[in-house]
């Protein structure tokens, strides 16, 4: 049987009472984490250009699915799209090692959407969710990381597949159209890390989300595709990653026991930049508070990361406020100055600050390799202080980096009420959360976003450009 059949089983078959407790709290948590960077993230200048071409292609207005941050609504496609770019816009949505990128921007603004359009539970919704988690993670466990070195981009090459999966299942697609649709998704699938630093990454995963439910709605509607089309000689295994490179025995390997949402785990972000420049910073602010270092007293910052996460973060000069989020040197000089590292230090001007600017001129960036092949988000950091003191301070995993690596308590709910407090008044902040740490028991997804169509403030945060 091959891959797409393999997982259309196990899609269809899958049920809510097949999730056990982890599971359903860290699925709360990550449509919590989600919902909130998307209102976050609308205000940002990519999401707004593509809501604006919409409008310019003549596309009307209206539909069964809300635009977050507009309070506009539009078809179940187009929602899919202009959501899905505002999840990723600022970097700040959550990773998974398993899939090394973000598993759940790609699924959820498509997810959502549809489950608009179809009155869907809350436990319809976590449920599709969950299973388009672990379809998508499958596929990374075949082709990584030799996916990711090439240049791939798997939370839009493999998120893909998730969001197929998802809306197979809340639409209650058979096995046949299943496997069709993730066959499908194969033609659909595409991202490359090139494009980091620019706005067609956060356009990776609003293409994601719209192309894995397109693909579900296609076959649901009897459109042709090849099941086939992963192993085939001139399919997806051999054309992203060529001859030798996967291993398809390891497409069950655990199969939701546990669910990989659990192990490793959801990896929530505590900083709204690249992932791979978090265990830096987390080693530059404890270097910081251990030592009372400043931008002032040091002469000398040298870090040491996997060069896998280097690859894409030595960016000593960064040029935008996108392209800085990819910069270990201006993330680190950021927490070295300021004590944090927040959406603020992305907008406007900030990239451009003198003080910044000249940390960043004492900054080296070099990569380590680790002997252990999953620990790649390691950090050490170096500081030497005007007084000759040199401090070192190593971090094996970012915090938020799983359950193994918590945010501190409190932080999540803190992280989703700044985020939504962009866009909705205090009341709606906090009946937004309420609803989702309770969403199980929605009869009607549409409960969730009617919470932020109502409470939607009348000047929402713009970006500054």
């Amino acid at each position: 049987m091959g891959i797409a059949k393999e997982l259309a089983s196990r899609i269809v078959s899958f049920k809510f009472s097949d999730i056990d407790d982890d599971a359903l709290q860290w699925a709360k948590w990550g449509i919590l984490d989600t919902v909130g960077v998307t209102l976050a993230g609308f205000s940002e200048g990519c999401t707004q250009i593509i809501e604006q071409m919409h409008a310019a292609d003549g596309t009307p207005e209206g539909g069964p699915a809300l635009l977050f941050g507009s309070g506009k609504r539009a078809s179940v496609l187009n929602a899919a799209e202009i959501n899905g770019v505002a999840s990723h816009a600022l970097d700040f949505d959550d990773c998974n090692n398993t899939l090394g990128g973000h598993p759940s921007a790609p699924i959820l603004p498509g997810l959502i959407a549809l489950a608009e359009a179809r009155k869907a539970s809350g436990k319809d919704v976590i449920a599709a969710y969950l299973i388009g988690f672990e379809t998508e993670t499958a596929i990374a466990r075949v082709v990584h990381f030799h996916h990711y070195e090439k240049g791939w981009h798997p939370t839009a090459t493999l998120g893909t597949f998730g969001a197929a999966a998802a809306a197979c299942h809340l639409m209650g697609l058979d096995e046949e159209k299943t496997a069709v649709a993730l066959g499908l998704a194969v033609s659909l699938a595409a991202g490359v890390k090139a494009n980091f630093g620019t706005m067609t990454k956060p356009l990776h995963v609003g293409e994601t989300t719209r192309n894995g439910l397109a693909a579900a709605l296609l076959a649901e509607q009897g459109f042709t595709a090849n099941p086939g089309a992963f192993e085939h000689s001139q399919g997806f295994l051999e054309l992203f990653n060529g001859e030798g490179n996967y291993d398809t025995s390891r497409l069950l390997e655990g199969w939701a026991d546990p669910f990989d949402i659990v192990s490793p785990g959801l990896a929530i972000k505590k900083y709204p930049c690249c992932g791979s420049t978090h265990s830096a910073i987390d080693a530059m602010l404890a270097l910081r508070e251990k030592h009372g270092l400043n931008g002032d007293n040091v002469t000398e910052i040298i870090s040491h990361t996997h060069p896998r996460r280097l690859k894409h973060t030595n960016r000593p000069n960064p040029q935008t406020s996108l392209d800085a989020k990819f910069s270990v040197q201006y993330t680190m000089a950021r927490a070295l100055v300021d004590g944090r590292v927040i959406v603020d230090n992305f907008e406007g001007d900030a990239i451009n600050d003198k003080h910044i600017r000249d940390v960043m001129t004492r900054i080296t960036a070099n990569s380590r390799p680790h002997t252990e092949p999953d620990e790649h988000f390691f950090a050490e950091v170096s500081v030497t202080t005007k007084s000759g003191e040199t401090f070192t301070q190593w971090i094996q995993q970012p915090q938020g980096r799983g359950p193994k690596y918590p945010l501190p308590d409190g932080a999540l709910k803190a992280k989703f009420e700044g985020c939504a407090e962009r866009v909705l008044t205090a009341v709606g902040v906090e009946q937004l959360h309420a609803c989702i740490e309770g969403l199980e028991t929605a009869d009607d997804i549409n409960t969730m976003t009617a919470l932020i169509e109502k409470n939607r403030i009348d000047t929402p945060h713009q970006r500054v450009a």
